[in-house]
């Protein structure tokens, strides 16, 4: 980290996560931070679903969940930009405390529950910046106390299909009571022939992908592999948060109720991607997620079986200059290795991840 940037982590780790970040929030919308020009280079290129990534690295959902700063994100270097997670209808999410920082893991809890300002709010900005260029995926997700989960995902395909280069479909957060049931193939099953349905009938069609957990063992994996393939779907992100809280030191706040991203979750996360990626083959997209603060470990997720790869909690422990940071890792490891691609990279070690064991979770899925 530069010394402005330890300089920004001191002071924004003076407040309470949940502060920090909206103070982050603010920081962008109005211009700040500056950082260097992003890295340009044809080898970081990828061409996926027929959409053109300037590099592969993306912001992860989770972070702008109002769709507030998407282009200030793409500004920092991110080659996609991905908002929400949005419910047709606000919601306040779980009471606060629900962010915890666990400095000595780099990691973070949040048991957060979707709070966004919903459908319209986020639908108005996306409006606004139409035009602008940029890939901006949109994710969605269903209101806690919705009725009718499956019809909450229908609406979100319908009404950012026009405005999203893609849209994520998620049902893999542990922080909403039930949504991660699911992922279990009938109702998966009956998710997707609807959200496809819901698709089809858009004016426009933007790839669907279905964001999933890394708690999720071998048979799970198939069953979703299976309704993905059959459905046509165009991808899977692998994965939303953990409940596992294997080897944690941060042992004040390592009990909390929620889920766990950042550095402990790249092991599991890139095992899940790897057999995800052997059950879905070559074709499918993967996006990979977890763990990912280097540009050591965004390559590895493409080893691994990744075309694209996604942070959040990293940026908050290395800040806003860390995109710009894995981009020129890239471009050096590329120079040094006489790449023509970085995805020439893609599944060189598909088979050492793949055939590492899903250690059983230690908390109960919800």
């Amino acid at each position: 980290m530069s010394m402005l940037d330890r300089i920004g982590q001191k002071l924004l780790f003076s407040f309470d996560p949940e502060t920090a970040h909206g103070m982050s929030i603010a920081a962008l919308r109005c211009g700040l931070p500056v950082g260097a020009r992003p890295v340009r280079d044809d080898r970081l290129n990828v061409s996926l679903r027929g959409l053109d990534f300037p590099n592969p690295l993306g912001m992860a959902a989770g972070y702008d969940k109002n769709a507030e700063v998407p282009d200030a994100l793409l500004g920092l270097g991110f080659g996609f930009a991905e908002v929400g997670t949005v419910t047709p209808l606000p919601q306040a999410g779980n009471p606060k405390p629900r962010i915890f920082r666990l400095t000595q893991d780099d990691a973070v809890i949040n048991r957060l529950g979707f709070n966004n300002e919903g459908h319209e709010a986020a639908e108005k900005r996306l409006a606004a910046r139409k035009g602008r260029g940029g890939i901006v995926g949109v994710n969605i997700g269903a209101n806690k106390d919705s009725a009718d989960r499956v019809s909450d995902y229908e609406l979100g395909v319908s009404r950012f299909a026009k405005y999203a280069s893609y849209l994520t479909v998620n049902i893999s957060s542990p922080n909403t009571p039930g949504l991660r049931t699911m992922q279990a193939r009938e109702q998966l099953g009956e998710l997707l022939v609807r959200v496809m349905a819901a698709r089809a009938a858009a004016s426009a069609k933007p790839p669907i992908f279905l964001k999933i957990a890394p708690d999720l063992v071998e048979a799970e994996l198939e069953d979703i592999a299976a309704e993905v393939t059959e459905k046509q779907i165009d991808g899977v992100i692998v994965s939303n948060t953990t409940l596992a809280r294997t080897g944690l030191r941060s042992a004040a706040v390592a009990g909390e109720t929620g889920g766990l991203s950042g550095k402990p979750l790249f092991e599991r996360s890139t095992i899940v991607l790897a057999k995800m990626r052997k059950l879905l083959g070559p074709e499918r997209a993967i996006i990979g997620v977890g763990g990912v603060d280097s540009a050591e470990a965004a390559l590895e997720k493409i080893r691994a079986g990744a075309d694209l790869v996604q942070l959040y909690t990293g940026m908050i422990y290395a800040g806003p200059a860390l995109p710009g940071r894995i981009l020129a890792g890239m471009v050096n490891f590329a120079d040094k290795e006489a790449l023509k691609s970085i995805r020439d990279l893609r599944d060189s070690r598909l088979d050492e991840w793949a055939s590492k064991p899903l250690q059983s979770t230690a908390a109960p899925r919800s």
